[in-house]
């Protein structure tokens, strides 16, 4: 292939996705308006006319924040390749480092700060005026900021030392290094898991053993039937930054723990939380967890192997403006260029994952009472404005979780078999 076709192929391929991506949001929007004052049946008894007008209008402005913040990723893009980015920051590194492992990881590590710094006019946007606006933020600027940096220290502790001995197998392991890199990245992957409850999450929240209650004997007293063994029950103090509320396992082998906002205690009842945890428990049972892991390491594997045979050609490197054929410019252009190439697999990911979403809500109604999950989720998209009536297309590309109105009527359905 000639770096002319590829380059084509390249403009064509990002321009198609951001152009879908926009036409998606238009349809979003106009279906969520036109809808704005009919409620679906099923909620007409329990979700008022204006808490749907809020949700029509928090979900129209969170999707117009979502393809803003696509937009900007998309010109920056453009711009760290046929625009030039990446070689002015190559040529600046390769001018004052000597060593290329640590010139290649100061490449890297300078191009995700600036893709950072540019959507965050878009993430102070989404926090500060649409969180803001219907009531959702908690957030102060200054934590705003103090999270930003604990995610940099954090991000360079444990990322900068991966992309090192990333670089490392690349220039050292030979034709299979992409294999060599795999195992690494899983390795990683596990190991974060695995610490995650311990050692990164209390960086950004608080967490409390959950106190002795009639709720938290009626918890145990579901996990000891379903078979479940975790590390404890914990409170997180989500209201500290928004009043959304949720609900999730973490943790890996002996470190799982069970997590809830504080948020979700706050408003929602003994009987619905604990549907609510039947639901995450049947992720567990129906080892949903384990086959997401397997499925992202299947897939970062195809993208190495595909890495692999672009690594060395000349073609791939000119056709974005790489005059640096180095392996971190190879890492960095691969990435940037990928999501252009795979955005129309988005509805099979987000199909395989409301599936599983479907199996833990049947499973929750077996161990609890369909009905009380029913009315748990309700309180959660009336909580969280979330929309009832979604572009039936857009959900299809962008929603992991089934439609409220379709998972409702699943669980109603359960209820009379």
């Amino acid at each position: 292939m000639s770096a002319q076709i590829f380059e084509k192929i390249f403009v064509a391929a990002l321009l198609a996705s951001i152009l879908l991506k926009l036409w998606l949001a238009m349809r979003h929007v106009r279906h969520i308006r036109a809808s704005r004052e009919n409620i679906p049946e099923d909620f007409r008894e329990r979700i008022s006319i204006e808490d749907h007008r809020k949700a029509a209008g928090y979900t129209s402005s969170k999707t117009v924040a979502g393809f803003a913040s696509d937009f900007v990723e998309t010109l920056a893009v453009l711009w760290f390749t046929l625009g030039g980015g990446l070689n002015m920051l190559a040529s600046f590194w390769s001018g004052h480092v000597a060593n290329p492992i640590l010139e290649g990881v100061l490449l890297i590590a300078s191009a995700v700060l600036i893709l950072e710094a540019m959507g965050l006019p878009v993430a102070l946007y989404s926090t500060f005026v649409i969180e803001a606006r219907y009531g959702f933020n908690k957030m102060t600027l200054t934590l705003f900021v103090l999270d930003a940096l604990k995610k940099g220290i954090l991000g360079a502790l444990f990322g900068l030392p991966l992309i090192a001995f990333i670089l490392w197998l690349m220039a050292e392991t030979g034709a299979r290094w992409w294999l060599d890199v795999w195992f690494a990245w899983m390795a990683f992957n596990l190991f974060i898991l695995a610490v995650y409850p311990t050692w990164i999450a209390p960086v950004f929240n608080k967490f409390k053993p959950l106190e002795e209650s009639s709720m938290k004997r009626r918890i145990e007293h579901l996990l000891e039937k379903c078979g479940f063994k975790s590390d404890g029950l914990f409170v997180m103090d989500g209201s500290r930054r928004s009043s959304h509320g949720n609900a999730y396992f973490t943790g890996f082998g002996k470190t799982k723990r069970i997590v809830f906002f504080d948020t979700l205690l706050a408003n929602l009842d003994e009987a619905e939380v604990e549907a609510v945890l039947a639901h995450e428990l049947g992720h567990f049972m129906h080892r949903h967890v384990i086959k997401r892991i397997a499925l992202s390491f299947a897939l970062s594997l195809a993208f190495l192997w595909a890495l692999g045979h672009v690594r060395g050609e000349a073609w791939f490197f000119d056709g974005l403006n790489a005059e640096n054929h180095s392996d971190a410019m190879a890492l960095l252009l691969f990435f940037m260029v990928v999501p252009s190439f795979t955005f129309l697999l988005k509805p099979l990911l987000s199909f395989y994952s409301r599936k599983n979403e479907f199996e833990a809500d049947a499973y929750a109604a077996k161990q609890s009472d369909a009905e009380h999950l029913a009315r748990a989720l309700t309180k959660l998209y009336q909580e969280s404005a979330k929309t009832l009536t979604p572009d039936p297309l857009y959900s299809v590309f962008y929603d992991s979780h089934p439609p409220a109105s379709i998972r409702i009527a699943h669980l109603r359905k359960a209820m009379h078999n």
